[in-house]
């Protein structure tokens, strides 16, 4: 093979408006180039390397590497700087590449899983880590274009992905960003409702912070049994206390989102548990299982709740009780699905 070269001029450009005291950075096959700050960059350059510029502080969003003479140079490009995926799904991340020089080996790595490798500074095939045992296939549809398939998505999958290949005389280690692979679960929320006095009118929403492309099906669960006749992300219907509900993707319902629910029926517990004195402190404390989170309220019986809650916190406090304070206390565990309310305590306060 013969490197030949070549005097260019190259130009860093942008669509955008940038600031006139605006510094660059410049990359050869990949690498920074210390001693370029301006947008041009002119010399003699080699057919077998690539160059690529970014803005100082935007390096995430650096230009693709180009050639300076012909198309066989050093250079990976990404299809994609970034992918969101949802939990249990699949995700293929692509790049085209060239080389200068016949390749003799091509590798897919995270370099966040340093601690993987046998050595930190030689980066090691996904294919070899134990987190993707099973979960990881390299395709070559194409001359010059690899994707890597990672199948059952976990959220611990999410990192940044690289692709490097090796030849005789030359190894592609680009300081470049690779692919940005970020991989959330399913969440169910709320987004409107009807309380009534047995039950509460809901409309849920299966959401993820994804914004995948094309229509997706869903799959809602209510109490562990499939809503009939329900695809989309949007669930209207009445939920009662006891009540559990969930989505999923179809296709991935092994992968549901966390259940909402009414709050349990709170439980409610005093302390210290022993013989109260006039003067000591004392909590009363209210818990219930919910999803989303309870908010709780103290009452003292006979009293006006809509007019004296005692407390908006799940503890109760009296830094120094009096006998006055004798008495049946209850409290409220409210969610954005219904509230319940818990059993009378009593508190009996003696004199010292």
């Amino acid at each position: 093979l013969h490197v030949s070269t070549r005097w260019a001029q190259l130009e860093c450009l942008s669509s955008c408006r940038l600031p006139s005291h605006s510094y660059y950075i410049w990359y050869k096959n990949g690498q920074q180039i210390q001693s370029q700050t301006s947008s041009t960059n002119s010399g003699n350059f080699n057919s077998a390397d690539s160059f690529s510029c970014a803005v100082e502080g935007h390096e995430d969003f650096p230009s693709p590497p180009v050639c300076v003479d012909g198309q066989t140079c050093n250079r990976v490009i990404y299809t994609d700087r970034s992918i969101c995926a949802f939990k249990g799904s699949s995700v293929d991340i692509s790049c085209t590449y060239s080389s200068f020089e016949t390749i003799r080996s091509k590798v897919w790595f995270s370099p966040e899983r340093p601690h993987q490798w046998q050595s930190p500074s030689q980066p090691e095939d996904l294919s070899e880590d134990s987190q993707f045992a099973g979960r990881v296939q390299v395709l070559e549809s194409e001359t010059g274009r690899s994707t890597l398939r990672i199948t059952d998505l976990t959220e611990s999958d999410s990192a940044q992905y690289h692709f490097k290949f090796t030849t005789r005389s030359f190894e592609w280690r680009s300081s470049l960003p690779g692919t940005t692979l970020t991989v959330t679960a399913l969440q169910v929320q709320v987004s409107r409702i009807t309380v009534h006095q047995s039950d509460t009118e809901a409309e849920l929403k299966c959401h993820s912070s994804c914004s995948p492309a094309g229509r997706l099906s869903y799959v809602w669960f209510k109490n562990g049994q499939k809503v009939t006749g329900v695809e989309t992300s949007s669930f209207k219907g009445r939920v009662y206390p006891g009540d559990i509900i969930s989505c999923a993707l179809k296709g991935h319902e092994n992968y549901g989102s966390p259940p909402v629910y009414v709050p349990k029926l709170p439980s409610v517990s005093v302390s210290p548990s022993a013989e109260i004195v006039e003067g000591s402190s004392v909590t009363l404390t209210c818990s219930s299982d919910a999803n989303p989170a309870a908010k709780y309220t103290w009452y003292k019986k006979n009293g006006d709740p809509d007019l004296h809650p005692l407390s908006k916190e799940p503890q109760l406090v009296f830094s120094s009780i009096q006998s006055s304070d004798s008495g049946e206390y209850y409290c409220t565990a409210q969610n954005e699905l219904g509230r319940r309310t818990s059993e009378y305590i009593s508190i009996n306060v003696k004199c010292e």
